[in-house]
């Protein structure tokens, strides 16, 4: 009986949390103008149109036949919105807006769907599933269906940055946050061993198929930047000419600048002999002490100028969850679920904060804003880690990027849902996408 009782709180729990991720998602469409919502404000991925109908369309694929056993109520939408776009290889999209549903026919199946699957929800909370009905624990597939949409979240954060300002509705901000004056420095993280990934034993902790198994990794002593790379440390490698000199690259990627006339980080802006950052809803002096944000190669590139090196996965985790006794911690600070005290994330925040901002976020090693603000990018390959498992209902959700081209990233930005801020969470993106909230610090022996 006990059992049974704890299985449905934990339903009730995990559709809560779901519920709380739709609103999140609902009110984030309302950023853009009723007018946009067919533009396509990153060339390589879809219009905005399709992730309206996107989300719902994956939590319906996802549990409809293998929990449900229920009719299509749309099969063509279904169909229509169950993948997004990798921008690797291949050209651009180059469908219209008048190729997609009306706003109208994509907001009907929408609730339709949501609707079905509320109603199919609820009834389980009173009751269990019968035996050989599921194909797959219920709870694991919400729980995917839950970050699948937080995911989102951030990324459609990406997208929207870069729609025009006038095609979006500016929502009420919260105030600026002032900090100490950054000084940058390093700190010496000792050789310790860490832990990567989690245990697939352990039905606490849900984790996507390339966080498993977990496995230890001895590391050897290095030193850190105590802060992630700011813009007014990258202002000075714009300054002195790093983006016209090929010694700072390595040639695929000083192939791809030279093609694309990348000659700056592309978020920020050079108006009237002067530095802007164009921010969610305005356009802004370059703020000197947040992060920078920039793409692998130019964070590379940065690196390879001061004679130091991105982290590897390894390192950024020892000095993130390590400590000097040689154990490990669940977050940088230790034990406490995140809160707003510790870092910005969780959608707290449109933009980043200073990188001095939250001194109670720091870790064991007086590293400094290891979680939220940017993600940080490493120089490790996104790859299986030993005993690895697609998810049997999502295979290509991992396998379709271990492909020598994608590079992890630890972290999380001011977009980053608080459950993805998890040590074993590995995000990961190309090496030459300019669109991510992504940033870096270095490391040297």
């Amino acid at each position: 009986m006990l059992a049974a009782q704890n299985e449905v709180d934990v339903r009730h729990e995990l559709l809560d949390r779901l519920n709380r991720a739709r609103t999140l998602t609902d009110e984030l469409f309302q950023v853009v103008r009723p007018d946009s919502l067919y533009e396509r404000p990153i060339p390589e991925r879809h219009r905005v149109i399709f992730y309206i109908g996107h989300l719902e369309a994956f939590d319906w694929n996802l549990v409809r036949d293998r929990v449900f056993h229920l009719q299509a109520l749309r099969p063509e939408y279904d169909r229509l919105f169950a993948f997004g776009i990798d921008p690797v290889g291949g050209g651009l999209p180059t469908d219209q807006p008048q190729d997609w549903p009306p706003l109208a026919d994509v907001r009907e199946y929408v609730n339709r769907v949501r609707g079905t699957l509320d109603d199919c929800l609820h009834k389980l909370l009173s009751q269990p599933i019968p035996a050989g009905r599921a194909e797959f624990p219920l709870a694991l597939l919400l729980q995917v269906a839950i970050e699948h949409r937080l995911m989102h979240a951030e990324t459609l954060a990406y997208m929207f940055h870069h729609l025009p300002l006038e095609r979006k509705i500016r929502p009420q901000l919260n105030p600026e946050v002032t900090a100490p004056c950054v000084s940058p420095a390093m700190i010496e993280i000792p050789a310790g061993r860490i832990t990567l990934g989690i245990r697939r034993d352990d039905p606490e902790n849900f984790g996507w198929d390339n966080e498993f198994e977990q496995h230890q990794v001895d590391v050897p002593a290095f030193f850190v930047d105590k802060y992630k790379v700011t813009n007014a440390e990258y202002l000075d490698f714009i300054r002195v000419g790093g983006y016209e000199n090929s010694d700072y690259w390595n040639p695929a990627d000083w192939a791809w600048k030279a093609k694309h006339n990348i000659t700056h980080p592309g978020f920020w802006r050079h108006r009237e002999d002067a530095w802007h950052l164009r921010t969610m809803f305005d356009e802004v002096s370059l703020p000197l002490d947040w992060p920078v944000y920039v793409s692998h190669a130019e964070a590379s590139a940065y690196a390879r100028w001061v004679g130091k090196a991105l982290p590897t996965e390894a390192q950024w985790q020892r000095a993130a969850t390590g400590t000097p006794e040689g154990d490990e911690r669940a977050y940088p600070w230790g034990p406490e679920s995140p809160s707003g005290r510790r870092g910005n994330f969780d959608f707290q925040r449109w933009d980043p904060t200073p990188v001095t901002a939250f001194p109670d976020g720091q870790s064991a090693f007086g590293l400094m804003d290891m979680l939220g603000n940017s993600w940080e990018w490493t120089s490790t390959l996104f790859s299986p880690f030993p005993g690895f498992k697609p998810f049997p209902f999502y295979r290509g959700y991992s396998a379709d990027f271990f492909d020598n081209k994608h590079f992890v990233m630890k972290g999380g930005s001011a977009r980053t849902a608080a459950c993805m801020l998890r040590r074993s969470f590995r995000n990961w993106f190309q090496p030459h996408y300019p669109y991510v909230y992504a940033g870096f610090r270095c490391v040297s022996r």
